[in-house]
């Protein structure tokens, strides 16, 4: 295009062009959209809702299993929970006639690792199952105890890193945070906000290292 031509063209036609210019930039530069869990509340409110929790310490495990919290169910058609985050949380990602994943990539938010193997990626719950139970879930029905086990409408469930995420286990944020330092405090703000809606506990330990980490969100 000439100097001339340029100078000439009405004054909105040249702002169209350089937005559209912009926006074509953006998206050659941009990396491959990735969707993720629900955004958790923020730092404020999250600080609000810990404020609330019932602090006692943690129950027993007695009597605690897995399969007292029925997970992976049907979402629909063939997919279960697990296929639908691995789907949601990743990059590009083909799945087969029973929705099983069989390519694509994962970021893991908890240690910043890419992978292209869902066999390599673990659906953690944020809030651990064991760790429910002990913060007032043992005396949920079997539905509640599902219905938190496959929640995908709060920051209950991420893909994340398989290694890591049995490194976690059950641990609570007293004695586990994720390694990748900068994910802490949209860590915390989920575990404050599922603790919240489910009513479920906090022991002071847990409270006083999730007031620690939300105070320098």
């Amino acid at each position: 295009m000439s100097g001339v031509y340029a100078r000439r063209m009405p004054r909105i036609a040249v702002l169209a062009a350089s937005a559209a210019l912009a926006s074509a930039t953006t998206l050659l530069s941009a990396p491959t959209a990735q969707a993720a869990m629900p955004t958790p509340v923020s730092a404020a409110t999250a600080r609000t809702y810990l404020s609330q929790l019932t602090v006692q310490a943690e129950g027993s495990s007695s009597g605690y299993s897995r399969d007292k919290f029925p997970h992976w169910i049907t979402q629909s058609g063939t997919c279960n929970t697990r296929e639908v985050v691995l789907k949601r949380d990743g990059s590009n990602v083909q799945q087969d006639s029973s929705c099983a994943a069989v390519s694509g990539s994962w970021y893991s938010e908890y240690d910043g690792a890419t992978w292209s193997a869902a066999s390599d990626v673990d659906i953690d719950h944020m809030v651990p199952l064991s760790e429910a139970w002990k913060s007032g879930a043992s005396g949920w029905t079997t539905a509640q105890r599902q219905s938190f086990a496959n929640d995908l409408t709060r920051p209950q469930l991420i893909a994340v890193t398989d290694n890591v995420n049995q490194s976690k286990s059950d641990q609570d944020p007293s004695t586990w945070l994720p390694p990748r330092t900068s994910y802490r405090c949209t860590y915390v703000r989920a575990w404050v906000q599922v603790k919240y809606y489910y009513k479920l506990t906090v022991d002071s330990a847990e409270k006083s290292a999730i007031s620690s980490v939300l105070n320098g969100c």
